[in-house]
């Protein structure tokens, strides 16, 4: 089995890879030909182990693999195949290779499966391409709501309607259902921070997923001036109010951290280079995006109302004004004792004890958790972040992971095959 593992990672993400907008490192839009190609590779490769293919009306992929009680929930592995702009090779992608590693791995041996083992492929899980969360996996799951389809993607500013036809979806059949019975949910997926590579650890189970609070189009209006001529007390410079905010969220962070309470803030990205602004201008007009997280929703109300109230105390100080947009929200999710109870006792038979941890990102996991699935996640060692073309990942520790899988579903016990 060891050697099916490996070889298949390495080429599910050779050939995955191989498919992107140009670089530097890798861009698959959520709905765009360069996803569904990637969508096809797995689906070549699935129809040659002799699984049985099918996609819904959102074009999530699912790879069947017959278990021996058809009857029972079927273990859904897998994770998405988009990216950000200039992402990385392994966000997301390192799920896919891995589920096609176990189902590989399953038909090598010449094991049954204990239940139907579901290579599952979502559609658009990065939103960075449409303020929507979730959106392939909420599709299958029938969880997307009708103005949902009506969010515009950030490159083109066509629909995600639009984007869904053009590849070949159904939006109305999405809407109308029904969507995925629960059933089991494991996605492999890069840590998105150092913890594990500090620690020297290969993988380790999570716990829950950070919900987030997100506006991702705010604005701050002041007033253009002379560099040299406006006196202090008559600007309304929207440099300085950013920096005010900046300061204040991150000292109130810093308190909630001291409290025990779960929190990060990011302000991802500031815009300011447009032809207005120039060396001799007192800036008027400044954009920005401002993400929380934490796996508490009351933390995250607690802080969105601190957001405001700095905001009203920096427009009083220097007289102008704060548009923060529209809002949008995932919700923090408990993630499968069980299931990750089962996967730790396949790891210990190969003599491993992974960690429990948090994570930081959303994953589609969360949304199968949230529809009533039991749904874990599996963090592999990553360096040099995530979301950046550097990211880093050993396929052995991705294999390693996959043992343990195997080893819990199983029959060899983990024993290689």
């Amino acid at each position: 089995m060891t050697d099916v593992v490996r070889e298949t990672v390495e080429a599910v993400l050779d050939q995955v890879n191989a498919i992107s907008l140009p670089g530097p490192g890798y861009t698959r839009p959520s709905y765009s030909p360069e996803e569904s190609a990637a969508h096809r590779v797995i689906e070549d490769r699935a129809v040659a182990l002799g699984l049985q293919v099918h996609r819904d009306a959102g074009l999530n992929l699912f790879a069947r693999l017959p278990g021996r009680d058809r009857s029972a929930p079927a273990l859904h592995v897998g994770s998405h195949l988009d990216t950000v702009a200039m992402g990385g090779a392994y966000d997301g992608a390192a799920g896919v290779a891995g589920a096609m590693a176990l189902a590989a791995a399953f038909v090598a041996s010449g094991e049954t499966p204990p239940v139907d083992l579901v290579v599952t492929v979502t559609r658009a899980e990065e939103s960075v391409w449409f303020p929507v969360s979730y959106i392939g996996s909420r599709a299958a799951l029938c969880r997307l709501h009708a103005a949902e389809f009506e969010a515009r993607r950030a490159d083109t500013g066509r629909t995600l309607a639009d984007h869904m036809r053009a590849e070949g979806g159904d939006p109305q059949a999405v809407l109308r259902g029904p969507g995925l019975a629960p059933a089991q949910f494991v996605e492999l997926h890069i840590e998105q921070g150092p913890v594990l590579f500090d620690a020297g650890e290969p993988y380790a189970l999570v716990t829950g997923v950070r919900g987030g609070l997100r506006y991702r189009q705010a604005q701050i209006h002041g007033t253009w001036a002379h560099s040299g001529g406006a006196p202090r007390e008559t600007r309304a410079d929207a440099v300085f109010a950013f920096a005010d905010l900046v300061v204040a969220m991150d000292a109130i962070w810093a308190r909630e951290l001291a409290a025990g309470h779960d929190l990060a803030v990011t302000f991802g990205r500031v815009e300011g280079a447009t032809p207005e602004h120039a060396f001799a201008k007192v800036p008027g007009h400044l954009g920005f995006c401002v993400d929380i997280r934490s796996d508490d929703v009351a933390e995250l109300d607690r802080m969105d109302a601190a957001l405001k109230a700095e905001i009203a105390k920096i427009e009083a100080r220097r007289h102008l004004r704060f548009d923060l947009g529209a809002l949008s929200r995932s919700q923090s999710s408990a993630l499968s004792a069980s299931l990750a109870a089962r996967i730790a006792d396949g790891a210990l038979r190969l003599g491993q004890a992974p960690r429990r941890m948090l994570s930081g990102g959303g994953h589609d996991a969360a949304a199968f958790a949230q529809a009533g699935w039991e749904s874990v996640m599996v963090f592999l060692r990553n360096w040099d972040g995530s979301h950046n073309p550097a990211e880093g990942m050993d396929p052995a520790d991705l294999a390693e992971a996959v043992r343990a899988l195997k080893a819990a579903w199983g029959d060899a016990q983990g024993q290689p095959g």
